[in-house]
């Protein structure tokens, strides 16, 4: 099975087309609101944006690298367990924004 070769084997892998493969933050489980109630990971009160980083990039991604913050839809992801870490795939519409340290301090709009 194509899944336990990539579980097991410790083999390189390569993203194809705009797929981003993406570690999820662990402080997006659980967290407090400002009166210091904790708020449970499966709470659902609106759509939740998330952040991750990116670990693999596939040629066809024009805006994100490796190493960067993405924010993305949990609905948007396929999970997968690679080398035995949970990771979720995206493709790169499915990002919302990127965060890294060469992103210049502008809109990103050109005219």
């Amino acid at each position: 099975m194509p899944s336990d070769v990539a579980r097991n084997s410790g083999l390189p892998i390569k993203m194809l087309h705009d797929r981003i493969l993406v570690s999820l933050r662990r402080e997006d489980g659980e967290r407090r609101s400002t009166g210091g109630i904790l708020i449970p990971a499966t709470a659902q009160v609106a759509k939740r944006l998330v952040w991750g980083e990116a670990r693999g990039v596939g040629a066809s991604v024009r805006q994100v690298k490796v190493g960067d913050q993405v924010l993305f839809s949990p609905e948007d992801q396929h999970e997968v367990e690679v080398h035995g870490e949970e990771l979720v795939i995206l493709r790169e519409r499915d990002v919302h924004a990127v965060a890294a340290e060469r992103i210049e301090e502008s809109t990103g709009l050109y005219l």
